[in-house]
């Protein structure tokens, strides 16, 4: 028997484990060729990547190294005995190879797949086996019993209330932190809104991200339901409660591979609502020549996607499609968003007319998800919950129930102001280019990282004006992050007046 030692390695999301290659107990070179190997300990038994060492200040002879994700999942103390031994091949790999020969997948394969890949037996390699087979194609039904499978892989929370509302957007466009506003509109109107959300992945923040400069989200179930209990609503980080798991596991293979089908995409934002407990959803579907969804006819077959997966899942759904052809509001990055979403919330005279009226348009949506309210009267009373203060009072009641953030933070002292090389009308924003250069800057990791915007699309501008201002906190970043905005800005200059877009 081995000794269990922690190694100081993050290698999230991966089971990693060290052998010495002088065990004193096994032959390294019997698993060296091997892709995955069973750790066994006192209670639990998971698959790990062996990596071999040959430095005993990494692992001694008689031990076995667990990186941090390892040693959380054996939930083993240090010193503990543990043995390892090849890892039989995954039955649901049959399924795998199945998909990869262009045959449609059961219900019941796909969850064997979503299972194993859930708890981590699965390696990169087979994940994007899996990923790559699936994205070639796959059925309605195949898309179903993904979103049941992601959903039951997991936790899912049931609530008592008949109605629970929620929202999400499928992304692409940065700035877009409406689920902030929408909440607690949704909250003092009476409708109860739990609202789980991701950090950001490749974008410059996500609504946890952004939440967190204002109030904690790493919320346990125990406290999202005392929140939710007093407040109505909560801004929580799902990755805490443990939703929809494989999911996360997937998207980091996916997101390297660059694959982000339709397909994929429903599994994955139904399974996590359907987890939440979610009863009644509404889809903002941005669309932009820049955006994740390029037009309208692309926009029309996701719809579809998601209304089918929906009804059979017994959500309520509504789709809404809206502008993706510019950033929302005036600042991207969780600091410079969180600024925007309380100038609204307070309504203050100089707060972004866009990030408003956007928010107003949903949460209208989802007020009409309550049976007492006539059809048509959400946008109404949504503006009469924000113009009154209500909607700002029940926001600083969710950040007190949620506690004051572990850290303060504060925009980049480091800056750049990006000018415009000719006069005319701003034309276009690349938002995909915006998006990048704020998280060269060093969003979301550092919070106080972004861009702040002073021209949007029709606005006219000087040549040497100032179009936007880059924020980094480390030289390195805001090196990095200058250098993109130098070679292409994001921002088109045009000589002809243009209208602002609608959406």
């Amino acid at each position: 028997m081995l000794k269990v030692k922690k190694v100081a390695v993050d290698t999230t999301p991966e089971n990693t484990v060290f052998l010495d290659r002088n065990c004193v107990f096994y032959r390294a070179e019997e698993f060296t060729a091997l892709k995955k190997i069973e750790v066994i300990g006192v209670t639990k038994t998971i698959l790990a990547t062996l990596i071999i060492a040959d430095d005993e200040a990494i692992v001694g002879a008689d031990e076995l190294g667990l990186a941090a994700p390892a040693f959380r999942r054996l939930n083993n103390r240090e010193g503990a005995p543990v043995r390892i031994a090849q890892a039989p091949p995954r039955p649901s790999l049959e399924a795998v190879r199945k998909k990869i020969d262009g045959a449609e997948m059961t219900e019941s394969e796909i969850a064997a797949i979503i299972t194993d890949i859930a708890a981590y037996r699965y390696s990169p390699m087979e994940i994007a086996a899996f990923l790559i087979s699936s994205a070639s194609f796959m059925t309605t039904r195949e898309v179903l019993g993904l979103t049941r499978a992601m959903k039951n892989a997991g936790t899912t929370l049931d609530w008592k209330w008949p109605i629970i509302v929620d929202k999400h957007c499928v992304g692409g466009v940065p700035g877009n932190r409406t689920s902030m506003i929408v909440a607690p509109i949704v909250a003092s109107h009476g409708l109860y809104m739990p609202k789980t959300s991701s950090r950001a992945i490749t974008s410059p923040a996500g609504t946890a991200d952004t939440m967190e400069v204002l109030a904690r989200v790493d919320l346990s179930t125990e406290e999202m339901r005392s929140v939710v209990d007093k407040e109505k609503a909560c801004l929580a980080w799902g990755g805490r409660v443990n939703l929809s798991p494989a999911d996360d596991v997937l998207i980091s293979v996916e997101r390297p591979l660059r694959i982000d089908t339709r397909e994929q995409m429903v599994a994955s934002i139904l399974s996590k609502k359907a987890a939440a407990g979610s009863t009644h959803l509404l889809i903002d579907i941005p669309v932009g020549p820049s955006a994740k969804i390029r037009s309208r006819a692309d926009a029309i077959q996701l719809r579809k996607l998601f209304e089918f997966v929906a009804d059979q899942l017994g959500l309520t759904l509504e789709v809404v499609t809206t502008d993706g052809s510019q950033p929302i509001g005036r600042g991207v990055g969780p600091v410079l968003e969180s600024r925007d979403v309380m100038a609204v919330l307070r309504n203050e005279p100089d707060a972004p007319e866009d990030l408003r009226e956007r928010a107003l348009t949903l949460a209208g949506k989802v007020l009409e998800f309550d049976p007492k309210l006539r059809g048509g009267a959400g946008r109404a009373r949504a503006e009469d919950l924000l113009d009154s203060g209500a909607a700002l009072a029940s926001m600083e009641g969710i950040i007190a129930a949620q506690g004051p953030s572990p850290t303060r933070y504060a925009l980049g002292e480091i800056t750049l102001d990006v000018i415009a090389p000719r006069s005319g009308v701003v034309s276009a924003m690349d938002c995909q280019r915006l998006g990048r250069i704020a998280r060269l800057a060093g969003a979301p990791m550092d919070k106080g990282a972004g861009l702040d915007f002073f021209k949007k699309i029709g606005d006219p501008v000087e040549k040497g004006e100032a179009l936007y201002r880059i924020y980094s906190c480390y030289p390195s970043d805001f090196e990095f992050a200058s250098t993109c905005a130098a070679e292409e800005s994001g921002m088109t200059i045009s000589e002809t007046h243009l209208e602002r877009p609608k959406a």
